[in-house]
């Protein structure tokens, strides 16, 4: 494990280094906390968990919020310009937010795509969304570890004064992650390899499905931007029936009506199934809910598959 959390460290440092360019090395605030601004609810807490008491965070995006179709209000802008430090996920998940990231790097802000931290080695094509990768990589608890090392990387550097306190903290946060990675595994294990089928309403889960061996099928495309076909509800709901899957489900971040029409098109060839959920794929859940941090709402939605996958083929 020492090993590879060296390997996570020098792979971040390059980013971290064009990060901190031209940055202050410490807070701008009268409190001494750096002023972050993060666009999704799971890169905020990622802030949160790894700055402690040491940063204020802003989230641009609330519960339920699709960054996929979200547009950035003067107001946002407004916060990054304030900002020491903003955060996104990149990779094009906040597409139409390239243009302000693409301004404020212009006017010196430093800003970190926290998903970019992640080796090109370990990210994912996405089929259908112009050949880039898919930005879905908080998916995969591993993978997610890449991104923590380069936030805690980033505030050590900007704050020098509280390194050691950033350094801690994310050794601590690793530890949890690797709790909640084997969490997922252990659940996963209750169901026999050709049951583990989650089929969602976008494509977000998979990076889930290449960590812990499922087989994962998504209505709409990477990007909820894009749109279902007649040909690709009647295509899944013909795989649906042919496997035998007891329950699709729904997301917290997408409209139900798309596997509502699925779900109907499967009852169209005299197979029942039912909706589940929700799982949480682009936002965290409520603040104060199980999956209101980023390790609770993995293991939420665990839980949630398994359970309605378990209790399906129960005798």
């Amino acid at each position: 494990m020492g090993r590879r959390r060296s390997f996570l460290l020098s792979g971040c440092a390059a980013v971290v280094l064009l990060v901190l360019m031209g940055c202050q090395a410490t807070p701008s605030r009268t409190d001494g906390r750096l002023r972050i601004v993060a666009t999704t609810t799971i890169v905020a807490d990622l802030a949160r968990q790894l700055g402690g008491e040491a940063v204020a965070v802003t989230a641009l995006m609330g519960p339920g919020i699709d960054p996929h179709l979200y547009r950035a209000s003067e107001g946002d802008v407004a916060r990054m310009q304030q900002a020491d430090l903003v955060l996104y996920n990149g990779l094009h998940l906040e597409g139409k937010m390239t243009e302000v990231f693409e301004r404020m790097q212009a006017l010196g802000r430093p800003t970190l795509a926290v998903a970019e931290c992640v080796p090109d080695s370990l990210r994912l094509r996405a089929s259908g969304f112009g050949g880039v990768y898919d930005p879905h990589v908080w998916m995969d608890v591993r993978r997610w570890q890449f991104a923590a090392r380069c936030v805690a990387e980033t505030l050590a550097r900007m704050d020098t004064a509280r390194a050691a306190f950033f350094r801690d903290r994310l050794a601590a946060y690793l530890a949890e992650l690797d709790s909640t990675d084997a969490y997922v595994r252990r659940r996963s294990a209750l169901l026999p390899p050709e049951r583990r089928v989650l089929i969602t309403s976008h494509d977000a889960f998979r990076y889930f499905g290449d960590a812990y061996s499922w087989e994962v099928h998504g209505l709409l495309g990477v990007s909820t931007a894009s749109e279902a076909g007649a040909a690709d509800v009647q295509q899944l709901a013909e795989f649906i029936v042919a496997r035998r899957v007891p329950a699709i489900f729904v997301e917290s971040s997408v409209p139900e009506r798309y596997l509502r029409a699925l779900q109907e098109a499967v009852a169209a060839r005299g197979f029942s199934v039912r909706l589940a959920g929700p799982l949480y794929s682009d936002a965290l859940g409520d603040p104060g809910s199980p999956a209101g941090t980023y390790t609770g709402m993995i293991r939420t939605n665990i839980d949630t598959i398994v359970e309605a996958l378990r209790e399906a083929t129960l005798p």
